[in-house]
Formats: structure tokens, C-alpha cells, sequence
């Protein structure tokens, strides 16, 4: 728990005084301290919009130095967090799989290679590694092929028994399966590429002849998905309607709309129902092109490897402290729940999401936090029903900076106004100009009316304080607010 470095008799009597003198309007104003009192003044201004006012929010800044709070407002008010639940999930993560964690992915078989033949079930086992790209498999394939493998008798069977089978966490609602943002979680798993949304496809639908369909590209190119072409191509100047979903319940991508020509058309990316199956096929593909056939009595199924297989052919992932900058630089969701599942996995033995969430109250514990503060049913703050408070928020980005692992983790924060995606991450394009560019670092948080900023700020002293501003059921965007805030802080100076 956070040791406060001032006198706690001195701190009480100011508390009693507050307490007194405060109007009821107030209370959930406190000044622990006086040498940030223009600051205090400037988000007491900001706190006054009219966005802040007819919703909800919670408000704390503190010292990096000592964790001594400087200001708060509804500071112990529960709040949904988004995605800076994820503050949480990567700390977690860090301390109990370690920074130098990697996924593997095994390629088995309970065989023999016995003249270009293996006589057996070739096994894909994975451990949920979300960073698996259709080159992955190409490579899987080539050494399958210098091996002397030319063709398989028996099954491709996709082992995904490190996890549980629950594909999705609670939170979920059906109309947000269809995108990336809501993938479902399989041990073996593809991402479309480096920005690594596992379990998902790319689809562009891009205009083609006037009044013909719009052309569509999937990638990585597979068997999996099927799609239902109802667009059209318009004339140039005629507004783009295109949209593109998953039929719920299937893997029929269906594509409606005007593509009018001229235009780039749309570009989603696409959960997959199944990743398992998914994998599998990207898989056979790499395999078949590479020459290497299957007996027509061959099928691609899940299953658990047999004890008596051997490993041919392995590859592990990044190690997590190289993974913290997609997952937290991008906010991936399906990072997050992999992660959940598989700290459930490494402790209890139980790649679930209660193992999983379990492990994070356990962590939070284990710092002093107040875990009756911190209600989640998910990893990655996708759940209207997470709530957290800003004092807690703050406290465990205190707590953090004495791990072993905090330069990973700081390093996988947004840096504000950065414009690389893979430094500015969701804050590239905020806080692009004055004192708030490139000083304030930290996790941003985006739900239907809700939005969230929690993290670091440098004020023009040189000081780090930690920040989290938490708000929720505003109808209007809180965000020009939150950074309003933030850039108060690295203009404030010691009165």
C-alpha cells in the first residue's frame, strides 16, 4: 500500500477541515497538498464543462515520487474503465508469466516418415500464440518438405485443448462478433498481419465495373470464410454505403452497399468463427503448395495430440516484453483475453477466463490494492459491467514503477502526438501540438459512453505525476476533455 510522505496528523486535521468547510457540491474535491494548487484551480475549471457535468467521472493525480495524491475528485467513484482495464492485465501478465514469456506453436505427429509417406496424424498444438502469420505456416510447410514429407495418411488435427472452449468472454455483445475488436479466443489461432488480430480476416471490397459487384480480397486467402457479394459498383460521386459483416452464427461474410467508382471502397477486418479451423486451413494450403498431399480419407479436425507423438518442427513467438507494444500501443483485445487465459493456464492450470481473471485479482492483491475496487468479468475492458476507480487506477501505476518489468511495461504505453503507430499508438492523434506532446504516456480507453486516460505526465518542472481520468454515461465525446486535463498537468509548475 502506498506510503503517504506527509504527517498523518497534519493530513487528518486538513481532511476534518474539508470535511467542515466544503460545500456538499464539493466533497469529492480533496487538496492533499498545496504545491499544486493552480493545477487543482485548472481541472476544477475543466471539471465544469458540460460533458463532465451531466455525466459521471472520477478524477486523481498523484505523485510519481511518493503516490502522494494531489488532486481527486469522485476518486473512490466505481467506473467502467474500457480499455485501460488493461493496465491491470499487462501488469498481471508481466509479473506472472514474465517478460520473457513466448507462445509456442508445435507441429507433431504420432508417425513415421517411411518413403516420402508419414504413416500417421500430423497435430498443430498450440498455446495460444497471437502472432502466428500465414508465413508461419509456409515455413512450418518447407520443413515438413525437407524432412522428406510428400504425403500425409492420416489426419491434420488442430489441438487447441490449452484453453478452455469458451470462445467468448461475457461482455461480448452479438453485434459486436463480427469485428476485430470482439475475436474469439482459440489456442490456435492466425493474425492477418503485424498488427496481430488474431483470429480475424482481412476484407477489402474495393469498386470494380460500373454496376457489377465490388471485387473483394481476403487475406490471408481461406476456405474458411465464405462470401456473400450483394454490393454494387456506382457511378463516381455517389456516396459510399458499403458494409461488411459476419452473418451471425456462420462464416459467411456478407457485403452490401454502393461502391462508387473512384473511391477505396472499405476495408474491415473480420473475425473468423472458429480459429481453429481457421489455422487448420491456412495450414493445408502451406502444406499443398509445398507438394506435400493428403490421402483422400484424410479431414482436418480438432483434437488432443496423442502422448506418444514427437515434435517436428516448432516456433515461438516474441517474448512478452516485445509483445507489450502491439497489445497496449494498439489496445488488442484478443491480446488481452490470450493473456487472461493463459496466466489461468500458468498458475491454476486452467486456461480459462475465471483462472485468468482470477490471477489478476491475486496480482492486484498482492500490491496492496483494494480488489473490492475492481469488478471485471474480461481482460481487455470490452464489458460495460468492469468497474474500477481512478484512485485505484493510479495506485497500481504507482505500485508498477518498482517491478523488475516497468520498462517494458511503460514502453508498451501510447506516447501522445507521436505519429508512429507503434510509439503514438491510440494517442498518435491527440495531443499533437504543445506541452502534452510526447509528455504524456498513457492508456487510453473508448467504450459506447465511455471514455478513459490513465498514465504519466511531465509537468514543466520536470516532475512525473500519474494521472486517471475515468468518465461514463456522457452522450458526448469526454475525449477533448480528458486531454484538456492531461495537458493541465504537464503545464502545471510547483506554486
Amino acid at each position: 500500500m502506498i506510503q503517504r510522505k506527509i504527517a498523518l496528523s497534519l493530513l487528518s486535521v486538513l481532511l476534518l477541515i474539508g470535511t467542515l468547510f466544503t460545500t456538499f457540491a464539493e466533497q469529492s474535491t480533496v487538496y492533499a497538498t498545496s504545491t499544486y494548487e493552480n493545477l487543482e484551480e485548472t481541472i476544477n475549471i475543466i471539471m465544469t464543462d458540460g460533458r463532465m457535468q451531466k455525466g459521471t467521472s472520477s478524477v486523481t493525480v498523484r505523485k510519481a515520487s511518493t503516490g502522494e495524491i494531489v488532486y481527486q475528485k469522485h476518486g473512490d467513484k466505481g467506473i467502467t474503465p474500457a480499455s485501460t482495464l488493461k493496465i491491470l492485465t499487462a501488469a498481471a501478465a508481466l509479473e506472472t508469466l514474465g517478460e520473457d514469456y513466448r507462445f509456442t506453436t508445435d507441429v507433431l505427429t504420432n508417425g513415421k516418415v517411411t518413403n516420402g509417406t508419414l504413416d500417421g496424424n500430423l497435430y498443430l498444438r498450440g498455446t495460444g500464440d497471437p502472432t502466428l502469420l500465414k508465413k508461419d505456416f509456409d515455413n512450418f510447410a518447407s520443413k515438413l518438405s525437407a524432412l522428406g514429407v510428400k504425403k500425409i495418411s492420416g489426419d491434420l488435427v488442430g489441438d487447441d485443448t490449452w484453453f478452455d472452449t469458451i470462445r467468448l468472454s461475457p461482455g461480448i455483445d452479438k453485434n459486436d462478433e463480427s469485428y476485430y475488436y470482439a475475436a474469439q479466443i482459440s489456442a490456435v489461432t492466425v493474425s492477418p498481419n503485424t498488427d496481430y488480430d488474431a483470429g480475424t480476416v482481412i476484407v477489402d471490397a474495393k469498386p470494380a465495373a460500373r454496376g457489377k459487384a465490388a471485387k473483394v480480397i481476403i487475406t490471408p486467402e481461406t476456405g474458411v470464410v465464405r462470401v456473400v457479394n450483394r454490393s454494387k459498383t456506382v457511378p463516381k460521386g455517389t456516396k459510399n454505403t458499403l458494409k461488411i459483416e459476419r452473418q451471425y452464427g456462420t462464416n459467411n461474410i456478407v457485403i452490401t452497399g454502393n461502391a462508387p467508382i473512384g473511391s477505396s471502397g472499405r476495408k474491415e477486418w473480420i473475425t473468423v468463427s472458429n480459429p481453429t479451423a481457421y489455422a487448420l486451413d491456412i495450414f493445408k494450403k502451406a502444406l499443398l503448395a509445398k507438394g506435400i498431399k493428403f490421402v483422400p480419407s484424410s479431414k482436418a479436425v480438432r483434437g488432443k495430440t496423442l502422448a506418444e507423438s514427437k515434435i517436428l518442427v516448432s516456433k515461438s513467438s516474441m517474448p512478452l516484453k516485445s509483445l507489450m507494444r502491439p497489445f497496449m500501443k494498439l489496445s488488442n483485445n484478443s491480446h488481452a483475453e490470450v493473456l487472461a487465459k493463459a496466466m489461468g493456464k500458468t498458475k491454476y492450470g486452467d486456461g480459462s477466463w475465471d483462472a485468468g481473471l482470477q490471477v489478476m485479482r491475486d496480482y492486484a492483491e498482492s500490491v496492496g490494492l483494494n480488489v473490492n475496487e475492481w469488478m471485471f468479468e474480461d481482460a481487455s475492458g470490452m464489458s460495460h459491467a468492469n468497474k474500477v476507480t481512478s484512485a485505484q487506477l493510479t495506485e497500481l501505476l504507482y505500485e508498477v514503477r518498482t517491478a523488475p518489468w516497468y520498462g517494458s511495461f511503460a514502453q508498451g504505453l501510447p506516447v501522445a502526438g507521436a505519429p508512429d503507430r507503434f510509439i503514438g499508438g491510440t494517442l498518435r492523434n491527440r495531443m499533437k501540438t504543445g506541452t502534452a506532446k510526447g509528455n504524456v504516456v498513457a492508456k487510453t480507453g473508448s467504450l459506447t459512453n465511455v471514455s478513459a486516460l490513465a498514465g504519466y505526465a511531465q509537468t514543466k518542472d520536470g516532475e512525473t505525476l500519474i494521472f486517471s481520468v475515468l468518465t461514463q454515461d456522457q452522450k458526448s465525446s469526454t475525449i477533448p476533455v480528458l486531454d484538456r486535463i492531461a495537458t493541465a498537468i504537464t503545464n502545471a509548475e510547483i506554486n
